[in-house]
Protein backbone atom coordinates (compact mmCIF):
# COMPACT_ATOMS: atom_id res chain seq x y z
CA UNK A 1 0.00 0.00 0.00
CA UNK A 2 1.36 3.38 -0.94
CA UNK A 3 1.86 6.13 1.54
CA UNK A 4 -0.96 8.11 -0.04
CA UNK A 5 -3.44 5.23 0.33
CA UNK A 6 -2.32 4.70 3.91
CA UNK A 7 -2.76 8.37 4.68
CA UNK A 8 -6.25 8.33 3.16
CA UNK A 9 -7.22 5.22 5.12
CA UNK A 10 -6.20 6.86 8.38
CA UNK A 11 -8.51 9.78 7.67
CA UNK A 12 -11.36 7.56 6.47
CA UNK A 13 -14.39 6.95 8.71
CA UNK A 14 -13.43 4.43 11.31
CA UNK A 15 -9.80 5.58 11.32
CA UNK A 16 -8.26 2.19 10.53
CA UNK A 17 -6.63 0.50 7.60
CA UNK A 18 -8.70 -2.21 5.92
CA UNK A 19 -7.86 -5.69 7.16
CA UNK A 20 -7.00 -6.93 3.71
CA UNK A 21 -4.49 -4.13 3.23
CA UNK A 22 -2.71 -4.82 6.50
CA UNK A 23 0.66 -6.45 6.02
CA UNK A 24 0.90 -9.95 7.45
CA UNK A 25 2.96 -10.42 10.54
CA UNK A 26 6.01 -12.57 9.80
CA UNK A 27 6.42 -15.80 11.66
CA UNK A 28 8.75 -15.56 14.62
CA UNK A 29 8.25 -11.85 15.15
CA UNK A 30 7.79 -10.50 18.65
CA UNK A 31 4.06 -10.25 18.15
CA UNK A 32 3.54 -13.81 16.97
CA UNK A 33 2.45 -16.53 19.38
CA UNK A 34 5.03 -19.10 20.44
CA UNK A 35 5.14 -22.11 18.18
CA UNK A 36 6.52 -25.43 19.32
CA UNK A 37 10.25 -25.07 19.16
CA UNK A 38 9.92 -21.48 18.04
CA UNK A 39 11.71 -18.48 19.45
CA UNK A 40 8.92 -16.69 21.26
CA UNK A 41 9.28 -14.15 24.07
CA UNK A 42 9.72 -16.88 26.72
CA UNK A 43 12.14 -19.00 24.73
CA UNK A 44 14.95 -16.43 24.74
CA UNK A 45 15.23 -16.13 28.58
CA UNK A 46 15.26 -19.90 28.90
CA UNK A 47 18.11 -20.12 26.46
CA UNK A 48 20.08 -17.44 28.31
CA UNK A 49 19.73 -18.98 31.77
CA UNK A 50 22.25 -21.74 31.18
CA UNK A 51 25.16 -19.44 30.18
CA UNK A 52 24.33 -17.09 33.06
CA UNK A 53 24.36 -19.94 35.60
CA UNK A 54 27.60 -21.23 34.17
CA UNK A 55 29.08 -17.74 34.41
CA UNK A 56 28.11 -17.53 38.08
CA UNK A 57 29.70 -20.89 38.81
CA UNK A 58 32.84 -19.71 37.08
CA UNK A 59 32.92 -16.51 39.10
CA UNK A 60 32.46 -18.50 42.32
CA UNK A 61 35.36 -20.79 41.39
CA UNK A 62 37.61 -17.81 40.64
CA UNK A 63 36.56 -16.18 43.93
CA UNK A 64 37.52 -19.27 45.94
CA UNK A 65 40.79 -19.44 44.02
CA UNK A 66 41.73 -15.88 44.97
CA UNK A 67 40.77 -16.21 48.67
CA UNK A 68 42.33 -19.66 49.06
CA UNK A 69 45.73 -18.31 50.26
CA UNK A 70 44.08 -16.40 53.11
CA UNK A 71 41.84 -19.36 53.92
CA UNK A 72 44.91 -21.58 54.15
CA UNK A 73 46.72 -19.06 56.36
CA UNK A 74 43.73 -18.71 58.71
CA UNK A 75 43.26 -22.44 58.84
CA UNK A 76 46.94 -23.06 59.55
CA UNK A 77 47.51 -20.34 62.15
CA UNK A 78 44.03 -19.92 63.69
CA UNK A 79 41.71 -22.90 63.29
CA UNK A 80 44.36 -25.60 63.70
CA UNK A 81 45.84 -24.10 66.92
CA UNK A 82 42.34 -23.75 68.38
CA UNK A 83 41.64 -27.43 67.72
CA UNK A 84 45.00 -28.39 69.22
CA UNK A 85 44.28 -26.29 72.31
CA UNK A 86 40.90 -27.97 72.64
CA UNK A 87 42.65 -31.35 72.59
CA UNK A 88 45.20 -30.16 75.18
CA UNK A 89 42.34 -29.08 77.49
CA UNK A 90 41.38 -32.76 77.71
CA UNK A 91 44.88 -33.83 78.78
CA UNK A 92 47.13 -33.68 81.79
CA UNK A 93 50.17 -32.30 79.95
CA UNK A 94 53.26 -30.54 81.27
CA UNK A 95 54.38 -29.15 77.91
CA UNK A 96 57.58 -31.22 77.81
CA UNK A 97 56.41 -33.93 75.41
CA UNK A 98 54.28 -34.43 72.33
CA UNK A 99 50.60 -33.93 73.27
CA UNK A 100 49.58 -36.45 70.61
CA UNK A 101 51.75 -39.22 72.02
CA UNK A 102 51.09 -41.61 74.86
CA UNK A 103 53.19 -39.53 77.28
CA UNK A 104 50.32 -37.05 77.69
CA UNK A 105 47.62 -38.60 79.87
CA UNK A 106 44.04 -38.22 78.64
CA UNK A 107 41.76 -37.06 81.48
CA UNK A 108 38.64 -36.03 79.54
CA UNK A 109 36.62 -33.33 81.28
CA UNK A 110 38.50 -33.53 84.59
CA UNK A 111 40.13 -30.14 83.99
CA UNK A 112 36.74 -28.52 83.49
CA UNK A 113 35.26 -30.42 86.43
CA UNK A 114 38.00 -29.26 88.82
CA UNK A 115 37.38 -25.64 87.79
CA UNK A 116 33.58 -25.63 87.95
CA UNK A 117 32.22 -28.32 90.26
CA UNK A 118 34.88 -29.76 92.59
CA UNK A 119 35.73 -28.00 95.85
CA UNK A 120 39.37 -27.06 96.04
CA UNK A 121 41.98 -24.43 95.34
CA UNK A 122 41.56 -24.62 91.58
CA UNK A 123 37.88 -23.69 91.68
CA UNK A 124 38.43 -21.02 94.34
CA UNK A 125 41.08 -19.29 92.26
CA UNK A 126 39.06 -19.56 89.07
CA UNK A 127 35.86 -18.22 90.63
CA UNK A 128 37.84 -15.41 92.28
CA UNK A 129 39.26 -14.46 88.90
CA UNK A 130 35.76 -14.46 87.38
CA UNK A 131 34.49 -12.21 90.17
CA UNK A 132 37.38 -9.77 89.73
CA UNK A 133 36.98 -9.69 85.96
CA UNK A 134 33.20 -9.22 86.24
CA UNK A 135 33.67 -6.07 88.32
CA UNK A 136 36.35 -4.93 85.90
CA UNK A 137 33.94 -5.32 82.96
CA UNK A 138 30.97 -3.73 84.74
CA UNK A 139 32.97 -0.59 85.50
CA UNK A 140 35.33 -0.30 82.55
CA UNK A 141 32.93 -0.82 79.62
CA UNK A 142 30.32 1.83 80.62
CA UNK A 143 32.99 4.33 81.68
CA UNK A 144 35.12 4.04 78.55
CA UNK A 145 32.06 4.07 76.27
CA UNK A 146 30.51 7.11 77.95
CA UNK A 147 33.82 9.01 78.03
CA UNK A 148 34.52 8.17 74.38
CA UNK A 149 31.07 9.41 73.33
CA UNK A 150 31.46 12.66 75.28
CA UNK A 151 34.91 13.29 73.79
CA UNK A 152 33.58 12.59 70.29
CA UNK A 153 30.71 15.05 70.79
CA UNK A 154 33.16 17.69 72.02
CA UNK A 155 35.66 17.42 69.17
CA UNK A 156 32.84 17.22 66.61
CA UNK A 157 31.79 20.81 67.32
CA UNK A 158 32.35 22.89 64.18
CA UNK A 159 33.06 26.10 66.07
CA UNK A 160 35.62 24.50 68.38
CA UNK A 161 39.18 25.71 67.90
CA UNK A 162 42.20 23.38 67.74
CA UNK A 163 40.03 20.33 67.12
CA UNK A 164 42.94 18.48 65.52
CA UNK A 165 45.16 19.05 68.56
CA UNK A 166 42.43 17.84 70.91
CA UNK A 167 41.85 14.69 68.87
CA UNK A 168 45.57 13.93 68.94
CA UNK A 169 45.76 14.52 72.70
CA UNK A 170 42.77 12.29 73.42
CA UNK A 171 43.99 9.53 71.09
CA UNK A 172 47.65 9.59 72.20
CA UNK A 173 47.22 7.23 75.22
CA UNK A 174 45.69 4.59 72.94
CA UNK A 175 48.81 4.31 70.77
CA UNK A 176 51.19 4.23 73.74
CA UNK A 177 52.53 0.86 74.86
CA UNK A 178 50.35 -0.64 77.57
CA UNK A 179 53.45 -1.91 79.37
CA UNK A 180 54.93 1.60 79.45
CA UNK A 181 51.68 3.16 80.66
CA UNK A 182 51.30 0.50 83.35
CA UNK A 183 54.82 1.20 84.59
CA UNK A 184 54.06 4.91 84.78
CA UNK A 185 50.89 4.18 86.77
CA UNK A 186 52.95 2.10 89.20
CA UNK A 187 55.01 5.18 90.04
CA UNK A 188 52.00 7.51 90.15
CA UNK A 189 49.98 5.34 92.57
CA UNK A 190 52.72 4.37 94.98
CA UNK A 191 52.29 5.14 98.67
CA UNK A 192 54.47 8.24 98.25
CA UNK A 193 53.57 8.81 94.60
CA UNK A 194 52.18 11.82 92.83
CA UNK A 195 48.52 10.86 93.35
CA UNK A 196 48.81 10.63 97.13
CA UNK A 197 50.82 13.86 97.18
CA UNK A 198 47.99 15.66 95.38
CA UNK A 199 45.45 14.16 97.75
CA UNK A 200 47.47 15.32 100.76
CA UNK A 201 47.17 18.93 99.54
CA UNK A 202 43.41 18.77 100.10
CA UNK A 203 43.70 16.95 103.41
CA UNK A 204 43.01 13.41 102.17
CA UNK A 205 45.30 10.55 103.09
CA UNK A 206 45.58 8.31 100.09
CA UNK A 207 45.74 4.52 100.44
CA UNK A 208 48.57 2.26 99.44
CA UNK A 209 46.86 1.56 96.15
CA UNK A 210 48.54 -1.63 94.98
CA UNK A 211 48.68 -3.22 98.44
CA UNK A 212 45.05 -2.71 99.55
CA UNK A 213 42.88 -5.84 98.94
CA UNK A 214 39.70 -4.38 100.46
CA UNK A 215 36.69 -3.92 98.21
CA UNK A 216 35.48 -0.40 97.61
CA UNK A 217 31.84 -1.32 98.30
CA UNK A 218 32.78 -2.91 101.63
CA UNK A 219 34.78 0.20 102.51
CA UNK A 220 31.77 2.37 101.68
CA UNK A 221 29.44 0.23 103.79
CA UNK A 222 32.01 0.23 106.58
CA UNK A 223 32.17 4.04 106.48
CA UNK A 224 28.37 4.11 106.81
CA UNK A 225 28.53 1.68 109.76
CA UNK A 226 26.60 -1.08 108.02
CA UNK A 227 29.29 -3.80 108.05
CA UNK A 228 32.79 -4.29 109.38
CA UNK A 229 35.08 -4.73 106.36
CA UNK A 230 37.85 -6.34 108.41
CA UNK A 231 35.63 -8.79 110.32
CA UNK A 232 32.39 -9.40 108.38
CA UNK A 233 29.62 -11.36 110.07
CA UNK A 234 26.02 -12.29 109.48
CA UNK A 235 24.34 -14.05 106.53
CA UNK A 236 26.72 -12.52 103.97
CA UNK A 237 29.70 -14.11 105.68
CA UNK A 238 28.04 -17.40 106.66
CA UNK A 239 26.69 -18.40 103.23
CA UNK A 240 28.80 -19.06 100.17
CA UNK A 241 28.44 -19.68 96.46
CA UNK A 242 31.03 -21.57 94.36
CA UNK A 243 33.52 -21.45 97.20
CA UNK A 244 33.24 -17.70 97.94
CA UNK A 245 31.12 -16.08 100.62
CA UNK A 246 28.45 -13.63 99.61
CA UNK A 247 30.44 -10.88 101.31
CA UNK A 248 33.33 -11.61 98.95
CA UNK A 249 31.00 -11.56 95.97
CA UNK A 250 29.43 -8.23 96.95
CA UNK A 251 32.46 -6.42 98.36
CA UNK A 252 33.21 -4.84 94.98
CA UNK A 253 36.53 -4.44 93.19
CA UNK A 254 39.57 -3.93 95.36
CA UNK A 255 41.41 -0.65 95.56
CA UNK A 256 44.20 -2.17 93.48
CA UNK A 257 41.72 -3.25 90.78
CA UNK A 258 40.29 0.28 90.67
CA UNK A 259 43.68 1.62 89.59
CA UNK A 260 43.75 -0.89 86.73
CA UNK A 261 40.22 0.21 85.78
CA UNK A 262 41.35 3.85 85.66
CA UNK A 263 44.27 2.85 83.47
CA UNK A 264 42.03 0.91 81.07
CA UNK A 265 39.50 3.75 80.75
CA UNK A 266 42.24 6.31 80.09
CA UNK A 267 44.03 4.25 77.45
CA UNK A 268 41.03 2.92 75.48
CA UNK A 269 38.68 5.91 75.32
CA UNK A 270 40.70 7.54 72.53
CA UNK A 271 40.22 4.64 70.12
CA UNK A 272 36.48 4.47 70.71
CA UNK A 273 36.32 8.27 70.41
CA UNK A 274 37.53 8.02 66.80
CA UNK A 275 34.90 5.37 66.03
CA UNK A 276 32.13 7.55 67.45
CA UNK A 277 33.54 10.61 65.67
CA UNK A 278 33.43 8.88 62.29
CA UNK A 279 29.82 7.88 62.93
CA UNK A 280 28.85 11.40 64.04
CA UNK A 281 30.28 12.92 60.88
CA UNK A 282 28.24 10.45 58.83
CA UNK A 283 24.89 11.64 60.27
CA UNK A 284 23.04 13.73 57.66
CA UNK A 285 23.20 17.40 58.54
CA UNK A 286 19.66 17.90 57.27
CA UNK A 287 18.30 15.95 60.25
CA UNK A 288 19.95 18.27 62.75
CA UNK A 289 18.92 21.38 60.82
CA UNK A 290 15.30 20.28 60.57
CA UNK A 291 15.25 19.47 64.29
CA UNK A 292 16.73 22.88 65.08
CA UNK A 293 14.02 24.55 62.98
CA UNK A 294 11.40 22.64 64.95
CA UNK A 295 12.82 24.09 68.17
CA UNK A 296 14.46 20.93 69.53
CA UNK A 297 17.00 21.43 72.30
CA UNK A 298 20.48 19.90 72.28
CA UNK A 299 19.40 17.16 74.67
CA UNK A 300 16.39 16.32 72.51
CA UNK A 301 18.57 16.19 69.39
CA UNK A 302 21.02 13.90 71.20
CA UNK A 303 18.24 11.60 72.40
CA UNK A 304 16.02 11.42 69.32
CA UNK A 305 18.50 11.91 66.46
CA UNK A 306 22.12 11.30 67.42
CA UNK A 307 21.81 8.22 69.63
CA UNK A 308 19.40 6.34 67.31
CA UNK A 309 21.78 6.98 64.42
CA UNK A 310 24.68 5.66 66.53
CA UNK A 311 22.98 2.37 67.46
CA UNK A 312 25.11 0.13 65.14
CA UNK A 313 28.33 1.88 66.19
CA UNK A 314 27.33 1.69 69.84
CA UNK A 315 26.88 -2.06 69.50
CA UNK A 316 30.34 -2.30 67.88
CA UNK A 317 32.02 -0.27 70.64
CA UNK A 318 30.31 -2.23 73.42
CA UNK A 319 31.21 -5.54 71.79
CA UNK A 320 34.86 -4.58 71.35
CA UNK A 321 35.00 -3.28 74.90
CA UNK A 322 33.38 -6.42 76.30
CA UNK A 323 35.81 -8.72 74.51
CA UNK A 324 38.92 -6.72 75.40
CA UNK A 325 38.01 -6.34 79.08
CA UNK A 326 37.39 -10.06 79.52
CA UNK A 327 40.81 -10.72 77.98
CA UNK A 328 42.77 -8.23 80.11
CA UNK A 329 46.26 -9.55 80.75
CA UNK A 330 49.17 -7.16 80.24
CA UNK A 331 48.10 -4.57 82.84
CA UNK A 332 47.53 -7.32 85.41
CA UNK A 333 50.88 -8.91 84.61
CA UNK A 334 52.78 -5.64 85.09
CA UNK A 335 50.84 -4.05 87.93
CA UNK A 336 50.03 -6.91 90.29
CA UNK A 337 50.03 -10.48 88.93
CA UNK A 338 47.01 -11.16 91.12
CA UNK A 339 48.28 -9.39 94.22
CA UNK A 340 47.19 -8.28 96.74
CA UNK A 341 45.26 -11.31 97.94
CA UNK A 342 44.29 -12.43 94.41
CA UNK A 343 42.06 -9.35 94.06
CA UNK A 344 43.59 -8.45 90.66
CA UNK A 345 43.59 -12.02 89.36
CA UNK A 346 41.82 -12.47 86.01
CA UNK A 347 41.01 -15.62 83.99
CA UNK A 348 43.46 -14.68 81.24
CA UNK A 349 46.33 -14.30 83.69
CA UNK A 350 45.26 -17.44 85.59
CA UNK A 351 45.35 -19.41 82.32
CA UNK A 352 48.88 -18.17 81.67
CA UNK A 353 49.97 -18.87 85.24
CA UNK A 354 48.52 -22.40 85.25
CA UNK A 355 50.20 -23.30 81.98
CA UNK A 356 53.63 -21.66 82.23
CA UNK A 357 54.18 -21.31 85.98
CA UNK A 358 52.54 -24.53 87.21
CA UNK A 359 53.26 -26.58 84.03
CA UNK A 360 49.59 -27.61 83.80
CA UNK A 361 48.80 -26.78 80.20
CA UNK A 362 45.59 -28.80 80.25
CA UNK A 363 44.05 -26.68 82.97
CA UNK A 364 45.32 -23.48 81.33
CA UNK A 365 43.65 -24.46 78.04
CA UNK A 366 40.43 -25.35 79.88
CA UNK A 367 40.35 -21.90 81.50
CA UNK A 368 40.82 -20.31 78.08
CA UNK A 369 37.88 -22.21 76.56
CA UNK A 370 35.61 -21.42 79.50
CA UNK A 371 36.53 -17.76 79.05
CA UNK A 372 35.72 -18.07 75.33
CA UNK A 373 32.28 -19.48 76.18
CA UNK A 374 31.64 -16.61 78.63
CA UNK A 375 32.57 -14.02 75.99
CA UNK A 376 30.36 -15.61 73.32
CA UNK A 377 27.36 -15.84 75.66
CA UNK A 378 27.68 -12.24 76.84
CA UNK A 379 28.15 -10.98 73.28
CA UNK A 380 24.99 -12.78 72.18
CA UNK A 381 23.11 -11.37 75.18
CA UNK A 382 24.33 -7.88 74.37
CA UNK A 383 23.27 -8.23 70.75
CA UNK A 384 19.81 -9.33 71.85
CA UNK A 385 19.52 -6.40 74.25
CA UNK A 386 20.58 -3.82 71.62
CA UNK A 387 18.53 -5.21 68.75
CA UNK A 388 16.12 -2.94 66.94
CA UNK A 389 12.61 -3.45 68.25
CA UNK A 390 9.87 -2.74 65.73
CA UNK A 391 6.58 -1.47 67.09
CA UNK A 392 3.91 -4.12 66.88
CA UNK A 393 0.88 -3.08 64.82
CA UNK A 394 -2.23 -2.60 66.89
CA UNK A 395 -5.19 -4.82 66.21
CA UNK A 396 -8.13 -3.13 64.59
CA UNK A 397 -11.13 -3.12 66.85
Amino acid sequence: MSSRTTRFARHAPGGSVPRAAASPTPTGSPGAPDAPGGSGPTAAPRASRAPRAGRRRGEGAWGWLFVSPMVLVLGLFLVLPILMALWVSLLHWDGQSNPFSGQARFVGLDNYRSLLTEDGLDRTLFVTSLRNNAYYVLLTVPLQTGLALVLALVVNQRLLRARGALRTAFFFPSVTSSIAVSTVFLFLFQGSGAVNSLLSWIGVKGPNWFADPRGVLSLLLGALGVVDPDHPSGPLADHSFLGLSWFQWLSGPSVAMCTIILLAVWTTSGTFMLIFLAALQDIPRELEESAALEGASRFQMLRHITLPQLRPVLFLVLTLGLISTWQVFDQVYVMGQGAPGNTTLTPAFLSYSSAFDDADFGQGAAIAFILLAVILCLTALQRWALRERDARPRRAR
